[in-house]
């Protein structure tokens, strides 16, 4: 292989070893935190490649490094007087980050290479994203063609959003330092092999909410003497589709969702508490600001009215995933160079879910891409958290050869 390496390279060089990476994880999945086999198999594997390994961050995750060639400050020896000269630098070192879980969900029966754990499924591709970094890591062993340090950052619990917090706090970024970090994820409904990335918001925040109206219940032959929440539930949800429509400027993205109504009626009580509960998804810290309080006002207005009592608990789960402008241009050059230009969007729509990327994304200089999974059912097209879901085998060349590129890309040989 040369320096620049096509999907047609990885194909011929690694194919089948990762198809049989990628079905033997889809195989064995683990939930958020429980990743302890997956993380063993990984390990293993790229110790076995030459690369230095360190387990348990964040509970199950996985650092690994390789270094080649000196990317040391090569300006020391002659710049300055003898016993003056400053430490070596350390070598740039770039990341390529791959997240680990799978989702408690329960597969279709018949697959070949499905979930042999009952109750959990790779429903979201995350076997496939380990497959491609192991295919990166693979290639960059044994062919080299970069000058620094290259660190997988395999991670866990990106599902519920918790596992990048849980590396940063056992200093992930202290003991593993980075000066750019790269991710990519399968996204159903582009086609397979397509790249999609753009400069800044590209995927969104998620922020969670439970709106609890308090009344008076009773008898529902009695309705003159009660405090109906339910009434003011109903209302309150209709209202709250106005936020968007009516608070939110045009131009930023927002949703606002009520996904779920639970009360402690009967047929004939009528409730005493009702719960509404939901989740926004916005790329602007204001978005999520003015969000959070037309949200309060609304539902606390609302309850008032009847003569209810609202309380309203919102957390932030997902930070909104935000791509540095200089690393995406970079991205973008080496997704040209591995897959050609016609197979990349360099300036794509962005998309509402979200992403753990995002708060690593605060921390280091970094960029997420979108991979095509396929457009029609049975060949990549069917939606990410699906019983029936499966990641397109024919996208990991692609995958491989967009990780490879964009390290040799930012580790250039001298």
């Amino acid at each position: 292989m040369t320096d620049v390496i096509t999907p047609s390279d990885v194909e011929r060089a690694l194919g089948g070893q990762l198809r049989d990476w990628r079905h033997h994880l889809h195989r064995h999945p683990e939930t958020a935190f429980e990743e302890h086999a997956t993380a063993d198999v990984l390990a293993t594997t790229l110790e076995n490649l030459g690369y230095a390994v360190a387990r348990g961050l964040g509970g199950t995750g996985l650092v690994a490094s390789l270094t080649r060639g000196d990317a040391t400050n090569r300006n020391t020896a002659h710049a300055f007087p003898a016993g003056d000269e400053p430490e070596p630098e350390q070598p740039r070192a770039v990341g390529l980050r791959a997240d680990m879980d799978a989702l408690p969900i329960q597969e279709v029966q018949g697959r070949e290479h499905g979930s042999t754990n009952p109750g959990a499924m790779h429903a979201c591709g995350h076997d496939g994203h380990m497959a491609m970094a192991l295919g990166a890591a693979a290639v960059l062993a044994e062919e080299g063609g970069f000058e620094g340090t290259v660190r997988l950052v395999l991670q866990p619990a990106e599902e519920p959003g918790r596992g990048a917090q849980a590396m940063l706090d056992d200093g992930l970024l202290q003991r593993f330092p980075l000066d750019v970090l790269y991710g990519l994820h399968n996204l159903p409904g582009l086609p397979a092999g397509h790249l999609h990335v753009r400069p800044g918001g590209i995927m969104a925040s998620e922020d969670n909410f439970t709106i609890t109206v308090h009344g008076r219940g009773g008898h529902a032959a009695r309705p003159e003497a009660v405090v109906d929440p339910l009434v003011a539930d109903a209302e309150i949800v209709l209202a709250l589709q106005t936020v968007v429509a009516r608070n939110v400027d045009p131009v930023h993205p927002a949703v606002l969702s009520c996904t779920g109504f639970e009360t402690d009626g009967a047929r004939n009580a009528i409730p005493s508490t009702v719960r509404i509960t939901g989740d926004t998804r916005s790329f602007d810290p204001r978005v999520q600001a003015l969000l959070e309080e037309r949200i309060r006002v609304v539902a606390t207005g609302v309850a008032s009215a009847h003569g209810a009592r609202a309380e309203v608990t919102y957390t932030h789960e997902f930070a909104p995933t935000v791509n540095d402008p200089h690393v995406t241009a970079r991205a973008v050059a080496a997704a040209v160079a591995a897959l050609g230009e016609g197979r990349v969007v360099a300036d794509c729509d962005p998309v509402m879910p979200s992403e753990d990327f995002g708060v690593l994304a605060r921390h280091v200089p970094a960029c997420f891409a979108l991979l095509g999974n396929g457009t029609g059912p049975g060949c990549g097209g069917t939606p990410l958290h699906s019983a029936d879901y499966d990641l397109n085998d024919e996208i990991l060349p692609a995958g491989v050869a967009f990780l490879v590129q964009a390290v040799r890309a930012e580790l250039p040989r001298t």
